[in-house]
Formats: structure tokens, C-alpha cells, sequence
């Protein structure tokens, strides 16, 4: 898991960062109805890779109750995907963990993520959920609760790039069941991609949740 004993480091996160943000800058606007996100859809990275050829994602949908958590987290905004990654790399480390440690946080889960846009210029969100709310916080850094509401969750294993499948997957249940999105979808990047040797992990087996929350 992404948490545990050490806040996560720029090392660790960036072979998800990696291919997180590599997929990107390729993505469409979604012509349809807008939502709270964009929608994603293949890239040609996703659509060429070794493992896009030998393997389909799995991809396990439930409509449950989002998890509730406490948020810490940053808006920022990127011009290109390499800045984008260095920036998430930083929040997610040294920033966020400042605040942890100041006010002596622990960290109750994974790294959190919710994305405005999907290509250049992009505005985001990340955050680290933590096991209360912070006593003082520094003006950049913002705090939220979020889950409790109806939410549909798509457990997704498989490259960050193929996760478009995932998007498709979850809007068709809320357009075959007449729903929407109440509110912007987000990320929950669950399993490190990086082992504890350094070495990466297969990508198939690097689960990452998709949460939409629904009326």
C-alpha cells in the first residue's frame, strides 16, 4: 500500500506519476452533456503498449457508500504533464507531509486525486486522507471530509493508461440507470506500483479506485 510507516516519497510515486501523466496530453474532450470531470477516453499510448495487447484490465464495479475520510490537500495547476508529475511528486511528499508531521497526522489511506481537466493546461486536486481534522493549517493547504453518499466504485487492476475503460464502464451504469454525477469523480491510487526492492510491480496486480458519487 501507498501508506504506512513513512509518508510517500517522490521516488515511490513516480512510476505511477509516470504513467499517469503520459496519458494525458493525448485525451479529447468529451462532447457530450458536461460533467463535474472529463470524460477520459484511450489513448494512443494505451492503445500500443505491450501489455494493452497481452491483457485486459480487470475492472470490478459495486454501488455502495463512498468511504468517509478526512482531507488534506492542494489545488494547483500544471502547463505541461512533466510539470503536472513533479508537482503531484512534491504535494504528495514533501508538502503534505510538512503539514502531517507539524501537526502530528497520521495518514489513513492512499493518495487522492480529482482532475478538472485532462490535457494541458491541467487543474487538479491532491490530497492524503488523515485520521483528524489539523488544529492550524498554512493558508496553500486546504481541508475537506468527503464519502458517505451513494457512490459507484470501479476497483480497476491494470496500466493507468487502460483506466478510460473504467470511466466508459461507470458512466453507461449511470446512463443505463437514469443517474448522475453529484459531484467531480476522483482517483484513489491504492496499491504502490514500486515494491519494496524498487523494482516495478506488476501492473495488473497495481489496483487503482475510481469513485463516482451518485444521486
Amino acid at each position: 500500500m501507498f501508506y504506512g510507516k513513512s509518508y510517500f516519497s517522490a521516488a515511490i510515486f513516480s512510476s505511477l506519476l509516470f504513467c499517469l501523466c503520459a496519458c494525458r496530453d493525448k485525451k479529447k474532450d468529451n462532447k457530450k452533456e458536461p460533467l463535474p470531470v472529463i470524460l477520459k477516453k484511450d489513448s494512443a499510448a494505451g492503445r500500443k503498449s505491450e501489455a494493452a495487447r497481452d491483457a485486459a484490465p480487470i475492472i470490478n464495479i459495486t454501488d455502495s457508500v463512498a468511504p468517509k475520510a478526512n482531507i488534506i490537500y492542494i489545488k494547483d495547476s500544471a502547463a505541461t504533464s512533466v510539470r503536472l508529475s513533479q508537482k503531484l511528486a512534491q504535494i504528495y511528499g514533501s508538502k503534505l507531509g510538512a503539514v502531517i508531521k507539524q501537526n502530528k497526522l497520521k495518514v489513513t489511506g492512499p493518495p487522492i486525486a480529482w482532475y478538472r481537466t485532462q490535457k494541458a493546461p491541467f487543474f487538479f486536486e491532491a490530497g492524503l486522507p488523515v485520521d483528524k481534522k489539523p488544529a492550524k493549517l498554512p493558508k496553500n493547504i486546504l481541508y475537506k471530509t468527503i464519502g458517505g453518499d451513494s457512490a459507484l466504485i470501479a476497483h480497476f487492476y491494470g496500466p493507468y493508461e487502460q483506466t478510460s475503460m473504467a470511466y466508459e464502464a461507470l458512466n453507461d451504469w449511470l446512463k443505463d440507470r437514469k443517474k448522475r454525477l453529484k459531484a467531480a469523480a476522483y482517483e484513489i491510487y491504492v496499491t504502490d506500483p514500486i515494491d519494496k526492492n524498487g523494482k516495478a510491480v506488476d501492473p495488473f496486480k497495481v489496483q487503482t479506485d475510481i469513485i463516482f458519487p451518485h444521486n
